[in-house]
């Protein structure tokens, strides 16, 4: 039987796709070089584009999949719509021989049913509403949809963005809800997935500060760790670990670790090593050195008579203003780890580790030393940590990065200050002054300009950790 013909009025929902395609088409037609092989193959194609012509395409194939995730996320919703327990076994999916919509989705995309699952949460939290007189109601999540609609964003980051408002919709002001909704969607078109989800637990900390303890306990219930032996006598660990107990776990590891690391750097060794570097080479990677580092601390716990020097530098720094600390109201954060902690967990973690309360500057702390020394010190560093969150440009964890002047103390005669010192990790470090990037710094936050041949305009990219802290001022 002939289909009837498909009005424009239906062809909505793939309007925006045709156009990415149409789009994809022309950059990678441009790309090509003139003269090649009409009929070449996939492969062969993509060889023949050019640079230039390969990062057009590589955005164009973005944008479609986000065009095509969001059109599948509608799809995914109707579809678990049409299956909803008030069919019974008239459902849809049960119809098409599936026992749930979850696992219709994941046959026909040939996806894990984890990404099913998010595909129809995001179709159904950002679907239009239909009231009982059939009037249709904008989506509960505008902000997203429509970014959605536009292929501004992933589906996951609407997921994470999505999730947490649901979460926290019971005790939160819808208006503010909405101004931090909007917020996120803007930070996850400008920023990489897991930089928006540190910025997703910053803003879930905030709109719901009582929530933080709750969940604190149900992180805490959900805490293990399995060991077994598989049969080639290799023992592996599966840990599942709240903040609290990770935070010294991670903190002792990363140290000796980072111990590791300074020995590779030539010319630098630990104080009283008595030598400039190892005399074996060490070729470990990152995965081999912290399980030996799990390893010799559980020797040195058992009494080993071995001197483990870093562990004498370890500490948990966790971050609390000086009024949550004294009143209990508000969240902290413990150094290396994205989720928030509560005020009660701070002030318990402060009987057994050195708490470092997040107040910038004080007669205690000489922050700026001007030109009277070269290195950072450490009270400057914490202010550093706290400004920038790890590495100001890329996010990377604080334990891997180091201090550094934005104004060479050399070359430009930088003072040691606050104001000329960033963290940054050696990659970032290395691209930032190879390709002529500046940096323009404060006591609250790191601007990155761009130089002329990467962003012709030059606009300044906020980095540190301003960027997913999402204060209100700039979210409103």
């Amino acid at each position: 039987m002939e289909q009837p013909p498909v009005s424009q009025h239906q062809l909505a929902a793939l309007a925006a796709l045709e156009r990415d395609v149409a789009v994809l088409r022309d950059v990678w037609a441009g790309g090509s070089p003139v003269g090649a092989a009409v009929r070449a193959g996939a492969q062969v194609e993509v060889e023949q584009l050019s640079d230039a012509g390969l990062m057009h395409v590589t955005d164009a194939l973005a944008r479609v999949r986000r065009d095509v995730d969001a059109v599948l996320a509608r799809v995914a919703a109707e579809v678990s719509k049409r299956s909803g327990p008030e069919f019974g076994d008239t459902g849809f999916a049960k119809t098409q021989g599936f026992h749930n919509p979850i696992r219709l989705v994941a046959a026909a995309t040939g996806g894990s049913r984890a990404d099913a699952r998010r595909l129809v949460a995001v179709g159904t939290a950002t679907a239009e509403r239909q009231i009982f007189t059939g009037e249709r109601l904008p989506s509960r999540h505008r902000h997203i949809a429509s970014a959605l609609e536009s292929a501004a964003i992933s589906i996951e980051a609407a997921s994470a963005i999505a999730t947490m408002l649901d979460r926290a919709s019971m005790r939160v002001d819808s208006s503010r809800a909405e101004v931090v909704e909007a917020a996120l969607v803007d930070l996850a078109g400008q920023v990489p997935l897991e930089t928006l989800l540190r910025g997703v637990r910053e803003a879930e900390a905030r709109l719901d500060p009582d929530g933080v303890e709750p969940r604190e306990d149900e992180l805490r219930m959900e805490r293990s760790l399995t060991i077994r032996e598989d049969g080639r006598g290799v023992v592996h660990l599966h840990a599942r670990l709240d903040p609290e107990s990770a935070a010294p776990v991670k903190a002792a590891i990363e140290a000796l670790v980072s111990d590791v690391l300074r020995r590779r750097e030539p010319g630098e060794a630990p104080a009283g090593a008595g030598q400039p570097r190892p005399v074996i080479d060490d070729h470990r990677t990152i995965p081999q050195l912290q399980a030996d580092a799990l390893a010799a601390l559980a020797r040195h716990t058992l009494g080993c008579t071995q001197t483990l020097t870093p562990l004498a530098k370890t500490t948990v720094i966790v971050r609390v203003d000086l009024d949550t600390l004294r009143t209990g109201l508000g969240h902290a954060r413990i150094d290396g780890l994205e989720q928030p902690v509560s005020a009660g967990t701070a002030r318990r973690m402060a009987a057994d580790a050195e708490l470092i309360p997040a107040v910038l500057g004080g007669d205690s702390l000489p922050l700026d030393l001007g030109r009277a020394a070269r290195l950072f010190t450490k009270a400057q560093r914490l202010a550093l940590g706290e400004r920038d969150g790890g590495c100001a440009s890329c996010g990377q964890n604080i334990g891997y990065v180091e201090a550094h002047h934005i104004d060479w103390w050399e070359r430009d005669t930088g003072p040691t200050d606050l104001a000329n010192g960033v963290l940054m990790c050696s990659f970032c470090h290395h691209m930032i002054h190879r390709d002529g990037w500046q940096i323009r710094a404060s006591l609250r936050e790191v601007w990155f300009v761009p130089p002329p041949h990467i962003d012709p305009a030059q606009i300044p990219r906020l980095g540190g950790r301003a960027r997913f802290e999402l204060r209100e001022d700039r979210a409103a």
